[in-house]
């Protein structure tokens, strides 16, 4: 874990791997940090550099003051891949993290190699129902939200499986600062990435939980059928996160893509 000044605020990152392989970096989804990508990164460090951080007013990087947008979170991330001197990377991201990587891609295009997009979509969501949480949250906190949350994140096999689990990472949600949080949330109501998907001309693979009950499988199809020639995979047994349900299977797809682009 390191830190450093990006953008006007310290943000929180890990930077492993040999330096002078290929760079692969993992973006978070809403009401996480970085630890969501342990079981991933662990395996991929072996053979990439594997690059991770947490988004302004997540995990242990600071909030920083006024409004954010998805490309305020893709330029952050710009900003620290700079800082890192990485070039060039194959960018991972789930939910708003997939997001950020497609906007990463429209801002930046020289950074990126190849995107895998997991659990996301060009729109995620409605304006109403994006409201509609910020109301809750606003009044009530995370914790009001929280078990709704839990229930889409993971498969109904791992709630038996891993109650212990689902309890660690509910705490995680619900310990996400609040106005990062709202921040966040308002900065996916506002996206909508349709028409940039269409513009995508690198490698790109979309990746889905069988049991996603926030970007379910025919969102992420619909975004794979958007980007010329994307791939499209199905994790069976897993929910909004198969970087937590699965990671075997996610670090197998991650290699596997990223081996094919770099043949």
């Amino acid at each position: 874990m390191q830190f450093a000044n990006v953008n006007g605020g310290v943000t929180c990152f890990a930077d492993e791997g040999p330096r002078s392989a290929r760079a692969v970096v993992l973006i978070n989804s809403l009401g996480t940090d970085f630890r969501i990508w342990d079981d991933v990164a662990r395996p991929l460090t072996g053979r990439y550099r594997v690059v991770r951080s947490d988004k302004r007013g997540h995990g242990l990087s600071e909030l920083r003051t006024g409004p954010a947008t998805i490309a305020t979170f893709a330029m952050d991330l710009a900003a620290l891949l700079d800082r890192l001197q990485i070039a060039r990377a194959h960018v991972v991201g789930v939910s708003i993290g997939g997001l950020i990587a497609q906007e990463l891609y429209r801002v930046r295009q020289d950074l990126v190699a190849s995107l895998i997009l997991s659990d996301t979509a060009h729109r995620i969501g409605t304006l109403e129902s994006w409201n509609t949480r910020i109301s809750k949250v606003e009044i009530g906190g995370i914790e009001a939200i929280a078990d709704g949350i839990m229930q889409v994140w993971f498969s109904r096999s791992y709630h038996a499986r891993c109650p212990n689990a689902v309890a660690g990472w509910r705490a995680m949600l619900t310990r996400t600062p609040l106005d990062g949080y709202v921040m966040a949330c308002r900065a996916i109501r506002d996206a909508d990435l349709t028409e940039q998907a269409k513009k995508v001309k690198v490698s790109t693979l979309c990746v889905v939980g069988d049991e996603d009950g926030s970007t379910p499988v025919t969102l992420v199809r619909e975004l794979s059928t958007l980007i010329p020639g994307a791939k499209f995979e199905v994790v069976i047994g897993a929910g909004h996160l198969p970087c937590i349900e699965k990671p075997d299977v996610l670090c197998g797809l991650i290699d596997a893509h990223v081996r094919e682009v770099a043949a």
